[in-house]
């Protein structure tokens, strides 16, 4: 099953975020020590209003279980969703993070899916991309985004096996990814 996020799901939510966007966490955070990447993280993810919210959120789940998650926004809130990090990092750090723009803002963006380690390989990942899908449905974006990292070659191939193509490519927090775009059916 798939369920939107909770505040209490942070404590699920923080550390598997982190293992799957790595040094993009430490620009987020304005730190690299991951206990504390994680407790910043878990905080943002309790909170409405970032990048990383509840709010932006769905769980994948097997009863009590959850299993993963996938994040997701319109491109066009990216600086609207993202100041409450630089405040926080200038407000810890006194130094502006380089936070790069990783949507579009004509795109509904996948931030991060990602499935805890005992659970992957048994769908999850493609039911939480079609969730993903179904909400920039509903909400009537015609247009979905993610980025891949170019070393990841599974991702990458799940990604254009359910139809994603590759329209480009960015550097983000020292790594090179690719940006892959889908058309969707809007059904509002």
């Amino acid at each position: 099953m798939i369920r939107k996020a909770q505040p209490t799901d942070a404590d699920f939510a923080a550390p598997l975020i982190y293992e799957a966007i790595g040094d993009v966490a430490h620009s987020l955070t304005g730190t690299s020590d991951a206990k504390e990447v994680v407790r910043v993280m878990r905080h943002f993810f309790a909170q409405k209003g970032n990048r990383l919210s509840y709010e932006n959120a769905v769980i994948a789940t097997n009863g009590d279980e959850r299993l993963g998650l996938a994040l997701f926004y319109h491109g066009s809130r990216t600086q609207e969703l993202d100041r409450p990090f630089v405040e926080y990092v200038e407000r810890t750090t006194g130094r502006t993070p380089d936070i790069v723009k990783e949507a579009r803002d004509d795109e509904f963006y996948l931030d991060t899916v990602v499935v805890s380690g005992a659970h992957r390989g048994k769908g999850i990942g493609k039911s939480l991309l079609g969730a993903f899908e179904q909400e920039a449905a509903n909400r009537g974006h015609d247009s979905v985004a993610l980025l891949v990292d170019k070393d990841n070659d599974k991702a990458r191939k799940l990604y254009e096996k359910i139809g994603y193509r590759e329209d480009g490519t960015i550097w983000v927090s020292g790594h090179l990814f690719s940006h892959m775009v889908k058309k969707i059916a809007v059904l509002v």
